[in-house]
């Protein structure tokens, strides 16, 4: 255990204890996460008892709603290779936890993960007993790490990204990232950029595989005419209706959005409005704008067909899981968190669906999924409000400009599958 590594597991041991009491206090006092503290705190007794004899289990870590969307395709290709292994998903968020609880099999034990303090982890490992240790996209947790291999479990990170944003934080505590990386087994990374960013890290190149981005595989498979007839009928939508969804809309998106759904309104009177934000406690804001505004709305959660059917201009959706789904009903969708510096979204799940999709210039976070929705001409950057006003009406008065576009994009999804069976083959390879 080098220096810097030893000054992180004291910090964080002392954290853990001075912020455990006022933890305890408040999880006692309301209820929350009472449910997650003994996972937290490492143990995994009663979730998972003994491990059997003989019988492989892999314990896979995705954080939350988008690692567990890529590790789902990865581990259905690990179930049909090892029939009688055990999964182990942990998460860190609740929304996470309900993703995985909700999307994977019951061959799947879905836990909290543990705080990265030693005794946690030591606690954690000696319980599940992985025979291999999977990390998704960018989670790398310095005493997790360290431990596993002290303990001899190999690691492998799988759908793995660095974003031009993470590198410069990774940079400023290489002296701690760099050996910490080290001791991972494999990295099977999205793409080359990903690649060339841990390579500067000093993983070596023998260590590190580019195999392209699981959550293709995913989301190509869950692109079907059912859900979409489901979310027709939810919102009450006619084929033909022009329906514009902006998704994952981020702090200082939401009024520019509604700006310009009121000038669209007035070119294209019949325009439908789909408004999700990233996170669900800003639904109030962007209802509060709403009405601030004047503009009549209805919260996803009160259509409930027959009896109360979407009537207003703008839906505001309020619940967790749905906006994949609510992508299919699009004209256009634009994907938030890039008109201002957050680093973008997936823009990649609208365009599964054969939707144009536009996002704005920040999208340092999907550089790779933006390259190719560009290159492929199934979507186009925005650079402010007025080009986002200019071709969202022109895809609404251009049917099929927007069909094309959205063929093209979805073409290109499918072209780009198969990256699960490569990631799942990595992990394979460990266990060997």
């Amino acid at each position: 255990m080098n220096l810097p590594l030893i000054i992180y597991a004291i910090a964080g041991a002392l954290v853990l204890l001075l912020s455990l009491p006022f933890f305890l206090i408040y999880a006692l006092a309301t209820g929350k996460h009472l449910e997650s503290l003994s996972n937290r705190l490492g143990n995994y007794r009663r979730a998972l008892g003994s491990k059997a004899a003989g019988r492989t289990r892999i314990w896979v870590h995705a954080a939350s709603v988008g690692e567990v969307a890529a590790a789902a395709p990865i581990i259905a290709e690990l179930s049909g290779d090892l029939p009688t292994a055990d999964f182990v998903v942990s998460t860190t968020t609740s929304a996470g936890q309900a993703a995985a609880r909700e999307s994977l099999g019951s061959r799947t034990t879905c836990v909290y993960a543990p705080v990265d303090f030693l005794a946690a982890i030591a606690l954690a490992l000696q319980t599940v007993q992985p025979d291999v240790m999977v990390f998704v996209e960018t989670e790398t947790w310095p005493n997790w790490l360290y431990l596993s291999r002290r303990f001899g479990i190999p690691t492998a990170v799988v759908n793995g990204r660095i974003s031009g944003r993470s590198i410069k934080g990774y940079g400023r505590i290489r002296a701690l990232v760099g050996p910490v990386l080290k001791t991972v087994a494999t990295f099977s990374m999205i793409g080359p950029s990903d690649a060339k960013r841990l390579k500067s890290l000093g993983v070596t190149a023998k260590n590190i595989a580019v195999n392209g981005n699981a959550k293709y595989d995913r989301l190509a498979g869950a692109a079907t005419p059912a859900a979409a007839a489901a979310m027709a009928a939810l919102f009450n939508l006619n084929a033909g209706d022009p329906v514009v969804v902006a998704g994952s809309l981020r702090r200082g998106e939401e009024g520019p959005l509604l700006d310009t759904f009121l000038q669209i309104r007035q070119m294209v009177p019949a325009v439908v409005w789909i408004a999700a934000p990233r996170h669900l406690h800003r639904v109030e804001k962007i209802a509060d704008r709403a009405t601030a505004l004047g503009i009549d709305f209805q919260l996803r959660s009160g259509l409930q067909p027959p009896g109360r059917e979407r009537h207003a201009a703008l839906v505001i959706l309020d619940t967790l899981g749905e906006l994949h789904a609510a992508y299919s009903v699009a004209t256009v969708v634009f994907c938030g968190g890039s008109l201002v510096p957050l680093g973008g979204q997936n823009v990649l799940e609208a365009a599964a669906w054969g939707k144009p999709v536009l996002f704005g210039p920040s999208m340092e976070d999907f550089q790779g999924e933006k390259e190719l929705l560009l290159a492929s001409g199934g979507g186009r950057e925005v650079r402010d409000q007025e080009a986002l006003v200019d071709k969202i009406h022109y895809y609404l008065t251009h049917p099929e400009e927007a069909a094309r576009a959205g063929k093209v994009g979805r073409n290109m999804v499918r072209a780009n599958t198969g990256a699960a069976r490569k990631h799942a083959d990595a992990i394979l390879r460990l266990l060997k």
